[in-house]
C-alpha cells in the first residue's frame, strides 16, 4: 500500500528533516508512528497523503511512485486515503453533517444515497445530536470525531491521523481508538500519530518510531 525506500525530505537549503527511510505500510495492518516533538512525524504524515514529495529516495503509493504520477491522477490517489488532520480543518459555514459528507459530495454522489449513512456514522462518533450544529459551538472533543468521521465517510483503504486523541480526556481517547480498531477490522490500513504511550499500549500493533529523522519498526 505504501513502500518508501531511502527517502529524504529538506525544506529549501536546510538540513534533512528525514532520513534514509524505509518501510512499508501492508493492506489491512495497523500501526502507531511515535517520536519526541519534532522528529518529523507530520512530515512523514504529508509525504504518505501525497501533500509532499521526497527530495530523493523512492515513494510508491497504491504502486505508483509519487515521483512520475501525473498530476491529473493525484486527486483519484488521494480519495483512497482518508486523513485526520491534527487541526480538524472543518468549515465553519457548514453544518457538522454538511462537513462530513463533504468528501461524497465532491466525488459527485446524490445526497439521497449517502444521507443514511452518513447520520448513521455521526451518531456512531457520539455526534447524533449535532448534525445541524455549526462546528463553531462544537467543543474540541466534539470537532476531532467531526473530523475522524469525515475521514471514514468515504471507507479509505488507507486511514492516516495526526494525534487523533490529543484534545479529548482519556476515556473519549479510548473511544476514538476503538473507532479505528473497528475500521482496521474492516480491512482499512491504519497509521495513528500520537504521542500518548498509555494510548498505544492498548493496542497490540506495529510501532514506527521517528528519532531524529531515522525510523525505527518495532514488531
Amino acid at each position: 500500500m505504501l513502500r518508501f525506500e531511502n527517502v529524504g525530505l529538506r525544506y529549501g537549503l536546510g538540513p534533512e528533516v528525514l532520513r534514509d527511510l524505509t518501510f512499508t505500510i501492508e493492506p489491512n495492518s495497523f500501526q502507531f508512528l511515535t517520536g519526541p516533538s519534532g522528529a518529523g512525524k507530520t512530515s512523514l504524515l504529508r509525504l504518505m497523503f501525497l501533500a509532499q514529495k521526497p527530495t530523493r529516495g523512492l515513494v510508491k503509493v497504491f504502486g505508483r511512485d509519487i515521483l512520475t504520477l501525473p498530476a491529473r491522477e493525484l486527486p483519484g490517489l488521494r480519495r483512497r486515503v482518508g486523513v485526520v488532520f491534527q487541526d480538524f480543518r472543518l468549515l465553519d459555514h457548514m453544518t457538522t453533517y454538511e462537513n462530513v459528507a463533504l468528501p461524497l459530495r465532491v466525488a459527485g454522489r446524490d445526497e439521497a444515497s449517502y444521507r443514511a449513512e452518513v447520520t448513521e456514522l455521526l451518531g456512531w462518533v457520539g455526534l447524533g445530536e449535532k448534525l445541524d450544529a455549526s462546528p463553531m459551538v462544537l467543543s474540541g472533543g466534539e470537532k476531532q470525531r467531526a473530523a475522524i468521521a469525515r475521514a471514514l465517510v468515504a471507507q479509505p483503504e488507507l486511514l492516516l491521523a495526526d494525534e487523533p486523541t490529543g484534545n479529548v480526556d482519556p476515556q473519549l481517547a479510548r473511544r476514538i481508538l476503538r473507532l479505528f480498531v473497528e475500521l482496521h477490522k474492516s480491512g482499512t490500513a491504519v497509521v495513528i500519530a500520537t504521542h500518548d504511550i498509555a494510548l498505544m499500549d492498548l493496542v497490540d500493533a506495529k510501532r514506527l518510531v521517528l528519532h531524529d529523522g531515522r525510523l525505527h519498526v518495532y514488531e
